[in-house]
């Protein structure tokens, strides 16, 4: 007989319970004819990465309750988001860039590598950290005054597992300056693999421990058995009373968290990946809405309608907004111009470059030191470039609400900062920079103490030496606020530091391959389309070369002319990189040219039209990728060089076959 009514609750269902999938409810209609279907969905619209406002629902939705609606009438928590602060906005947006912490130059490249997890993060992030954390320090202190049975959670979404253990080994050793959410015992880190595995695990497991043993034995059996079982019960039950995630403050998730989390503890998240569309800033800030209480506001106005007390979650990173977003849909316009497909050519192997797939380099260091402070250069601040202020909008009627903006000053939360603090982070953090795992030279004890007092001494005295200079001049006279703008750039400081120990007391040069692609080449790009000029090659692997100006299209005429060539290609989509330091942050650097000569050498070409400081950093990183290649002597020999005039790499190629 037939099915009366069938109730689907929500698209989630589809890959929990595949019989609730739509092939199945066909196959139950042609069966048993379904009269009624009601569909209770949380996402009623596709998720295209564009819009997500009514225009976008599905046809057949005949009314929608959005998130919107549920913090308008309190029935969810109301989100914060950061809508400036006191550094230099984005130049696009004009935004804070704490909006979107991931979009930034200084951050996207530094947390999209596989970096291992004592490198320090990007100041912006530690900035970010900094006021988030020292904001979320408030709500726990007054959580402790009011007597709360838990502690207030902060939730950082990361973009990869690598920066996901960075910033756990960032909390564990105290880099990021609130010790209340570095202690180990109240962080967790959810790494997607670990995930899966709890998720596979029935949480009764827990309960299945061997009653024979006991103390640490016990503990040490019971750990290697049921660990993913123990990480999945702690996510699911912070900040649940009595329960094993009770007094979690601080968790570091890879992507989403699983779905119907329900933590109500949360209130402040950190977002450092892409956000490509709307509903996945929704799932994320989500996370964080759950309300506390639903308790009746005291002390309302006669005669108003009474509401749910108010309670907020405040979020940094994620462009979390109602407005509607402009598509690129619609007709009209001129025709598409034709694309040009770049491939690498199967009958041009001959022409392949090779090279190392060099993730960074380490030095041997000699672990006796000795530095001259005055002749380390002076580090100049800039007090625009760091974030000591920021101001919270809560989001009401789709929009920030600019009238109600709450703001986060450092400089009155950190009034009891003492230099001595930022002189032992800072010694840390070069001493963990120090460490190089190729060698025993730092694991005997005695060696370790000493190698770290000395750095004490030196980071102590060059901090002290005045070797540090502000700007404006007018910020050094808060001795405050300059101890806070020392904490808040610490990962400059240290790089700074670094690179003048690094290069002083180096014994060896190691350099660390990618161990999942220890070689990479030309044969390894994908094919790619474009509408830019190009050119047809004869002596490159790859097809064509794609001109970004007209000083390209000069040199790539004079690498094809040139006899002693013999197979060059424009480092265009081919994947050869070298990381590099600029101003304490991670970048990459992409060199115009590879070029084999007929001699063996590989020449990399960089051009530019004028000299820089960043040029300069670049050029330093380029040689010592050389120095690295070229003293295992199992890559040929390499040589770099860079080219000021469209006509001078005749001359420079030149150069390099004497």
């Amino acid at each position: 007989m037939p099915v009366n009514a069938f109730i689907f609750f929500h698209a989630s269902y589809f890959t929990s319970f595949p019989f609730f999938s739509p092939h199945c409810l066909d196959r139950i209609h042609a069966d048993r004819k379904i009269l009624t279907c009601y569909d209770f969905s949380a996402t009623p619209f596709a998720p295209s990465g564009k819009k997500n406002d009514t225009e976008a629902l599905f046809s057949w939705i005949v009314t929608d309750f959005g998130l919107n609606d549920g913090i308008e009438s309190g029935l969810v928590k109301t989100p914060r988001v950061v809508v400036r602060d006191d550094g230099t906005p984005d130049a696009k947006t004009f935004r804070s860039k704490l909006y979107h912490i991931y979009t930034d130059a200084s951050v996207k490249d530094d947390i999209n590598r596989k970096a291992e997890p004592e490198e320090p993060l990007p100041d912006l992030i530690t900035q970010a950290y900094y006021l988030l954390g020292k904001d979320w320090l408030e709500t726990f202190k007054d959580w402790q005054k009011n007597k709360a049975a838990t502690s207030p959670v902060m939730i950082t979404v990361a973009n990869r597992t690598e920066t996901a253990a960075r910033i756990k080994y960032a909390f564990e050793h105290k880099r990021i300056p609130v010790d209340e959410l570095c202690e180990p015992d109240y962080l967790i880190h959810i790494d997607s693999k670990t995930l899966e595995k709890a998720e596979s695990r029935e949480t009764s497991d827990l309960d299945d421990t061997s009653p024979d043993t006991e103390g640490e034995e016990a503990e040490k059996k019971y750990s290697k058995k049921d660990a993913a079982a123990i990480l999945r019960d702690t996510v699911n039950t912070v900040g649940q009373k009595g329960k094993r995630g009770e007094h979690i403050r601080n968790v570091i998730s890879v992507g989403m968290l699983t779905e119907g989390w329900d933590a109500k503890t949360v209130t402040h998240i950190l977002g450092l990946r892409a956000f490509s569309s709307q509903l996945l800033c929704e799932q994320v800030v989500g996370r964080g809405l759950r309300r506390t209480s639903y308790d009746i506001e005291k002390d309302m106005k006669e005669g108003k309608a009474p509401m749910y007390t108010p309670e907020y979650v405040n979020i940094f990173g994620i462009p979390f907004t109602f407005l509607p977003h402009e598509t690129e849909e619609g007709g009209g316009g001129y025709p598409p111009k034709p694309k040009t497909t770049i491939e690498g050519l199967s009958d041009r192997r001959k022409f392949e470059i090779n090279w190392p797939n060099i993730i960074r380099i380490n030095r041997e260091l000699n672990p006796k030191l000795y530095i001259d402070i005055s002749k380390i250069p002076t580090l100049t601040l800039d007090a625009s470039q760091t974030r000591l202020r920021a101001d919270m909008s809560p989001i009401l009627n789709g929009q920030a609400d600019l009238q109600k903006c709450t703001d986060i000053d450092l400089q009155k939360l950190e009034t009891g900062l003492r230099l001595q603090r930022i002189v032992f982070l800072a010694a840390g953090e070069v001493y963990e920079m120090m460490k190089d795992k190729t060698t025993a030279t730092w694991e005997h004890e005695g060696t370790k103490f000493a190698l770290l007092g000395q750095i004490i001494i030196i980071v102590e005295q060059y901090l002290k030496f005045g070797k540090i200079v502000v700007e404006p001049v007018l910020f050094e006279t808060n001795p405050l606020r300059r101890k806070i703008l020392c904490m808040a750039n610490m990962n400059l400081i240290v790089q700074h530091l670094w690179s003048y120990i690094r290069f002083k007391h180096s014994e060896k040069i190691i350099p660390v391959f990618d161990p999942n692609k220890k070689v990479r080449s030309t044969a390894d790009m994908s094919t790619w389309y474009t509408i830019k000029p190009n050119f047809p090659t004869k002596k490159s692997h790859i097809s064509n070369c794609v001109f970004d100006s007209t000083w390209e299209a000069a040199e790539s005429y004079v690498l094809e002319k040139n006899s002693r060539v013999k197979t060059w290609v424009k480092n265009d989509h081919v994947g050869f990189e070298i990381g590099y330091m600029y101003n304490g942050v991670f970048r990459k650097y992409y060199p115009d040219y590879l070029i084999k000569l007929d001699n063996g050498k590989i020449l990399v070409l960089e051009t530019k039209g004028q000299d820089s400081p960043i040029a300069r950093g670049k050029r330093k990183a380029r040689n010592e990728w050389i120095e690295a290649v070229n003293s295992i002597q199992d890559y040929g020999v390499w040589c770099s060089d860079i080219s000021f005039n469209i006509a001078d790499v005749d001359g420079i190629i030149e150069k390099h076959l004497k």
